[in-house]
């Protein structure tokens, strides 16, 4: 047995290599922390070095500086190595003359991996470890001490027994950014695992549920026609579910969570094709166990025969999501590791044993032989390990329980708003870290059915309805531990969970956690106790998408961003029109002076969703061809009032004003009203920035 060693206390521990990891380390390491990032296996990147083939997001926006880095890196990749606008360039960039969800940016697993690599390497802050995993945890009363963490697959000298190697980090605070919430789980934070009953959220998907297909119509084939029709700046899908069968669909709660797969690369290039060989573990069955996840289900006349395939991937090569065996997958969340890499392979085999019966097996429909005849492993992806990817698609395991639970209802429009007006969003969250954007969705739980017309158990995909959500900081943290932050498994419920579940999410949620350790550290407190205040400000500085709008992009320079950003999650927004460069009227100045006298009174005094709901009613007298409107002196004069009595030796209302370069005459844009709110409430913070 090889000695345990403890290592040198490193400031920010990091658990799990997914992008959400690496985002959460790297933001850390670039604060100023001292970064210790584990990894189970020898290669960073989770889901998207795995045979992702790009970032799955109807959101085209750059919504946080690291995603930022890894979509540009990508594209200037290809640009320099097969020049610009070659096939492999215009591929790792949103189409332009599409809207379709399909048509999001793509990279290869091997140049994606490659990218991370280099975002790690250039930090000299952050040590990566690989090849662990957590074997234990160590708390005292609600501070998480030291994790243990133990070699996988150990390697063994000449005549020895291969022995685990055992590591002990200390920390000033922990980040579990695994997908399986191993770490939240050996802490002790309470943690669920399956479907919560219906009752229990009152979520109408929830539990036991077997959904029906949304029908097309000549005027109605692409979902949310919100966003066909331009009124929401997202990309479209192509299929959405409707009504649930009754009675069948209980909403009994179980153990069951969403089914995996592998995501294979395959490619029909004879110079990079590696053919499929028969397995060794070979299911002739297999077609009739997982052959319904090759193909998107019940689309009839529409895309009934096309493979559920990611295209165009650069160099001529496709991601199959095909081969959802359903059931066995259930016992992967709470089993060790060992019985974790036998399922993965049990998952494997059958989808090598399907692609093979689709090229071989006389019984195999036509339509999927001639699909599938000339494909073969891409020869240059996972070259380490026979051209196949090294995780299993884990879409659901452990979820936290925290502090606060993100549920379908969060990813819904205010009923009270959306009843004003019909671009109404989704609850406004004061303390969120991120946005969604996909779908309230699932993929089958359970192998079973309530008949024909119906989807197996489990299956939804609320396209039409979802829209845009805030994360709030509050689910990264577990009940009754202050120095844990869980920004991956995060609290959500079995509903709630299908916006989270994207990797673009978890760059968003992971990047908020590494500054809130780097915050929290710089403060001598607790990520559990950190002003969210501060974390929400540094993230709209450093151009964290917190609150998503059809008209401003995070991404932008103009110096206004930030101050939309901000207060976008403190209710000045009912919709997702931000209208920045329209001129602020009457009504609304109203409105968010009042949101700013109850913001200068501190914590606990301004209510975000009550500020909505006032701004709601205000839009129907927010014409923008009104020819009433707020110059930048009235508007002033208005927030003068309420500064009036605080002793200040410099009035930060006047050097806002300067800042914004407009004469007091003239109208006020609604952006530049923000900004001028979001630095005078700067100089009123309980904290430096």
């Amino acid at each position: 047995m090889k000695p345990e060693r403890i290592t040198e206390s490193c400031d920010l521990a990091v658990i799990g290599g997914t992008p959400g990891g690496i985002a959460c380390a790297v933001r850390a390491a670039r604060e100023g922390l001292r970064v210790v990032l584990v990894n189970h296996t020898q290669h960073l990147g989770g889901f998207i070095t795995s045979g992702a083939g790009g970032w799955e997001t109807p959101c085209d926006y750059l919504r946080s500086p690291l995603y930022a880095e890894m979509i540009t890196g990508a594209a200037e990749y290809y640009r320099n190595t097969y020049g610009e606008n070659s096939p492999q360039h215009r591929a790792a960039l949103p189409n332009p003359d599409s809207r379709a969800h399909i048509e999001r940016p793509k990279v290869e697993p091997r140049v994606a991996e490659m990218l991370f690599e280099q975002m790690v390497a250039r930090e000299k802050n952050l040590t990566v470890l690989k090849g662990f995993y957590v074997s234990d945890a160590e708390r005292k009363n609600t501070h998480l001490v030291s994790v243990t963490i133990t070699e996988l697959h150990p390697k063994s000298g000449a005549g020895e027994t291969p022995a685990p190697q055992n590591l002990r980090i200390t920390a000033h605070a922990f980040a579990d950014a695994t997908y399986e919430g191993d770490l939240a789980a050996a802490a002790g934070a309470p943690c669920q695992i399956g479907r919560e009953p219906r009752s229990h959220y009152n979520e109408p998907h929830a539990g036991v549920i077997y959904s029906t297909e949304r029908p097309h119509t000549p005027e109605h084939t692409r979902f949310p026609q919100d966003a066909v029709a331009g009124r929401l700046n997202l990309r479209s899908f192509p299929h959405a579910t409707g009504p649930l069968r009754q009675p069948d669909s209980t909403g009994e709660g179980d153990s069951a969570v969403m089914a995996y797969n592998y995501r294979l690369i395959l490619t029909k290039n004879p110079a990079n094709r590696i053919p499929i060989e028969k397995p060794k573990n070979y299911d002739p069955d297999a077609h009739k166990k997982a052959g319904n996840g090759s193909y998107v289900p019940s689309l009839p006349n529409v895309i009934a025969d096309r493979p559920n395939v990611v295209p165009n991937i650069p160099n001529e090569k496709i991601g199959w999501n095909g081969g959802r065996l359903i059931g066995p997958h259930n016992a992967y969340p709470a089993a060790d590791w060992p019985e974790r890499e036998r399922i993965s392979r049990h998952y494997l085999d059958t989808m090598l044993s399907l692609l093979w019966f689709y090229q071989n097996d006389p019984a195999a429909r036509e339509c999927d032989r001639d699909y599938w005849k000339d494909y073969g492993l891409a020869a240059d992806e996972f070259i380490d390990n026979q051209n196949l990817p090294y995780e299993i698609y884990v879409r659901e395991a452990r979820r936290l329980v925290g502090r606060y639970v993100f549920t379908e209802h969060d990813a819904l429009p205010v009923p009270a708003l959306a009843r004003i007006h019909a671009n109404a969003r989704t609850p406004v969250h004061p303390d969120s870290i991120a946005t969604t954007d996909w779908p309230i969705d699932s993929v089958a739980c359970l192998e079973r059915s309530s008949g024909p017309g119906a989807h197996p158990d489990g299956i939804f995909f609320l396209a039409e309805e979802s829209r845009p959500a805030q994360v709030p900081y509050r689910t990264l943290l577990p009940q009754g531990l202050d120095n844990l932050l869980v920004p991956v498994a995060l609290s959500a419920s079995h509903v709630g969970w299908g916006p989270i579940r994207l990797e673009p999410v978890w760059m968003q949620t992971g990047e908020a956690a590494g500054l809130a350790a780097a915050l929290a550290q710089k403060h001598d407190t607790t990520p559990a106790a950190l002003d969210p205040d501060q974390l929400l400000r540094g993230l709209a500085d450093r151009r964290v998408m917190i609150s998503f709008f059809n008209d401003v992009d995070p991404a932008s320079p103009e110096p206004w961003i930030p101050a939309v950003q901000y207060l976008g999650t403190k209710g000045f927004f009912a919709t997702y029109d931000a209208r920045p460069h329209a001129p602020l009227t009457p009504a609304t100045a109203t409105c968010w002076v009042k949101s700013f006298e109850s913001l200068l009174a501190g914590a606990g005094a301004h209510d975000a969703s009550l500020a909505a709901s006032t701004v709601v009613h205000a839009l129907p007298a927010d014409d923008p061809e009104s020819s009433t409107i707020v110059t930048l002196a009235e508007f002033a004069a208005k927030l003068r009032t309420i500064l009036r009595g605080r002793n200040l030796a410099t009035h930060p209302l006047e050097s806002a004003k300067r800042a914004l370069g407009l004469r007091c005459s003239e109208p006020l844009p609604r952006a530049a009203a923000c900004q001028l709110i979001y630095e005078t409430l700067g100089a009123f913070l309980p904290f430096p920035m």
